[in-house]
């Protein structure tokens, strides 16, 4: 008797965890799976979170997707452990793609580390490998720190990928500091290498933008400590027009 007692309860709790769970997904109808995509470039599988918002179940629809980069010291699961992706994914009816950039790539091709050539991952594997899996109809690219470089590195490097950018306290110009972020690794000495320093940040690329560039948006707090390399940018860009 107490036996059985017991094998209900459990069952019982089985049950209400299941109901639980259904409601759960019934409000937020979006959905997360995390991925990996094999990089011929670099020889090895790259995790990225896909989240879908709930109207991608109609499929006569295509949405736009935004690809979201995690900064120095993060990887693909940073930003789903720190906000609801589903919720937002839903609420702008936008595919996110949260990709792992490694710890420390600064989203570059590193002339160093053959394991660290993340643009070509992101222009010639990434990006197709969306587009032939997912009904998209437009890119947006943001990020954070070292994310927000990656991001406006990527968009001015390969504009005709991207409908819009923007950068969230972005470290913008990588001789911000020499020693810090692991950039040696990824570029090599500063002192023996000044030019790939100079020619990778974002801030000495103002002039590769073209009439027509796509939106940008520059996000950084007044206390931030790269508040002063992102109003350089932002006052390059004025004065580029």
């Amino acid at each position: 008797m107490e036996r059985n007692l017991i094998c209900k309860i459990r069952v019982s709790m089985k049950n209400l965890f299941m109901m639980i769970l259904l409601v759960f997904c019934q409000l937020w109808g979006g959905k997360a799976k995390t991925v990996e995509i094999f990089s011929t470039t670099m020889k090895k599988n790259i995790p990225a979170l896909i989240v879908l918002p709930d109207s991608y179940s109609n499929e006569n629809l295509s949405i736009p997707v935004l690809l979201l980069l995690h900064g120095y010291g993060g990887d693909y699961k940073n930003w789903s452990n720190h906000t609801n992706l589903v919720k937002r994914a839903d609420d702008f009816k936008m595919m996110i793609v949260c990709p792992d950039g490694s710890p420390n790539s600064w989203y570059l091709d590193s002339p160093m580390e053959p394991e660290s050539q993340y643009k070509t991952f992101f222009i010639n594997e990434l990006i197709p490998w969306i587009k032939k899996n997912y009904r998209t109809n437009q890119m947006g690219i943001t990020g954070l720190s070292m994310g927000g470089h990656g991001a406006f590195y990527l968009a001015i490097r390969h504009p005709e990928l991207f409908d819009a950018v923007s950068g969230m306290s972005s470290g913008v110009d990588l001789t911000f500091s020499t020693v810090k972020w692991e950039l040696a690794k990824i570029l090599g000495p500063f002192e023996l290498y000044p030019n790939r320093w100079y020619d990778n940040s974002v801030v000495n690329m103002v002039d590769l933008i073209q009439d027509g560039f796509m939106p940008i948006l520059i996000d950084c707090g007044y206390d931030d400590f790269f508040i002063d390399i992102n109003r350089t940018l932002h006052n390059r860009l004025i004065e580029k027009n």
